[in-house]
């Protein structure tokens, strides 16, 4: 089981530097990825989100990067096109998402696997469909066709599969902080947040620096101020329960005042 971004990179795009990935194929996010399919990923999930404010959402930047940006920063609810891909290794059976699906909605895995019956991922003429028998699950590649191919495996393998979803969803966050803080240095800090926002994967919080053995170096790494105190766990824990909370706006002023003994009002 995979977590997987469906791909389309626009025509001409040229912010950052991307990998050659086939239209509408599946990238598997993971920490195994070079900088240039990161890039991508960054790009496509950006991407589904590039969509002009309505309402009272803020204006649109006019500069090209915070355009293409301002979407993934400012909307409440992302979208990320794909989800979980699950593939049988014995009879080489694969489940794909559909389209009514979203990598966003990954966790709706486990409130199926507590207490549901039945979880559909699309609809005619191809409909990916979960089921719950009991102590089996059963994953049917398309619902519309009688003699659809499946995969059947136990509700203990697919919470195991689930737990690997959640460290490749971590290890990828990794990832993209140390790719952000290279390729968009002014906007790395948000970027990053909003990435594990929108792929519900708030256990990575703690990471989304990659933390060095120097506590010091990554409180100034985290903000542009010079830090005068001692800075150590109580600023790397504040930080994480800002992002946990979707605080990341804050994150840089709780460094700044933890490393001097302060406290931050958004905890």
């Amino acid at each position: 089981m995979q977590p997987v971004l469906e791909i389309y990179t626009p025509e001409g795009f040229d912010l950052w530097p991307v990998a050659e990935i086939e239209p509408f194929g599946f990238l598997p996010l993971s920490g195994s990825l070079s900088a240039a399919e990161v890039g991508t990923a960054v790009m496509r999930i950006a991407g589904c989100n590039d969509i002009d404010p309505a309402g009272d959402r803020p204006c649109r930047p006019a500069g090209a990067l915070d355009a293409f940006l301002h979407g993934l920063l400012t909307f409440d609810h992302l979208f990320v096109a794909g989800g979980l891909r699950v593939t049988d290794t014995a009879t080489g059976v694969t489940f794909l998402p559909g389209c009514c699906d979203g990598l966003e909605d990954w966790r709706d895995w486990h409130q199926f696997i507590d207490g549901g019956s039945l979880l559909g991922f699309g609809h005619d003429p191809v409909s990916p469909v979960a089921e719950r028998f009991g102590d089996v699950v059963r994953l049917t590649v398309n619902a519309e066709e009688a003699d659809s191919p499946v995969i059947e495996l136990s509700v203990t393998q697919l919470r195991h599969l689930l737990l690997g979803v959640e460290r490749n969803l971590a290890d990828f966050l990794a990832l993209t902080a140390d790719w952000a803080s290279g390729h968009l240095p002014d906007h790395g800090t948000l970027v990053t947040a909003a990435l594990a926002r929108a792929l519900d994967s708030p256990a990575s919080a703690e990471t989304l620096w990659a933390w060095s053995d120097d506590p010091v170096q990554d409180a100034k790494r985290a903000g542009p101020c010079l830090m005068t105190g001692p800075v150590g766990g109580v600023a790397r824990a504040t930080a994480a329960r800002l992002l946990l909370a979707g605080c990341a706006t804050h994150v840089r002023r709780c460094l700044c005042s933890t490393s001097r003994g302060g406290a931050c009002r958004r905890r």
